[in-house]
């Protein structure tokens, strides 16, 4: 008789260029009553855990309107329609720290969320040139060169708290291109 669930409807609300609300109508099991879930639809986006050539990771912080404050957080950003996310994380590293990238690792693609938003996450390990001089940071933003024990301490404290980020740098480790002991409180 079917697989269930089964979407019975799906309606796209657009709220801005960046932001849909989807609502789906989900039945369960035959003949039961519809329900309503609502998730956010976003452009997908990409988490660049890079490595500068003296071994520090870039980290740039800026206001995020959603929680009312500055937060510390790798590079990142939304894919362009039709980009693909390689070239994302390349354009996203030079504009937000002005570090080229020398080679660029591929982690893998995930859900950011699975309960509320529609977009994936793609992940990447970047490992820089030098940056050259002048290189400018995008507006807004605040650029940091941490080490490893630094940016452990500052996940430890709260300071460095975006969930995504810290899910990335695990990824970094788990492939072998960061050794996860290093962010270890000393």
């Amino acid at each position: 008789m079917g697989e269930y669930p089964k979407i019975r409807s799906r309606r796209t609300i657009d709220i801005s260029p960046w932001m849909k609300v989807i609502e789906r109508e989900v039945e369960f099991r035959a003949g039961a009553k519809p329900e309503l879930y609502h998730a956010i639809g976003q452009q997908d986006y990409i988490a660049i855990v890079a490595l500068t050539p003296d071994g520090r990771i870039p980290i740039v912080q800026q206001y995020r309107p959603a929680v009312e404050r500055k937060t510390w957080e790798l590079p990142a950003g939304m894919t362009e329609a039709g980009e693909d996310p390689a070239r994302t994380c390349e354009r996203e590293l030079l504009e937000e720290t002005g570090y080229p990238a020398k080679a660029v690792h591929a982690l893998g693609s995930f859900a950011p969320c699975t309960a509320r938003l529609s977009n994936m996450v793609h992940t990447f390990f970047v490992e820089t040139d030098w940056r050259p001089p002048g290189a400018s940071v995008e507006a807004g933003l605040e650029l940091n060169l941490v080490s490893p024990a630094e940016l452990g301490a500052m996940i430890y404290s709260g300071e460095f708290s975006l969930q995504l980020h810290i899910g990335a740098l695990m990824l970094a480790g788990m492939r072998g291109y960061l050794n996860l002991a290093d962010f270890q409180a000393r």
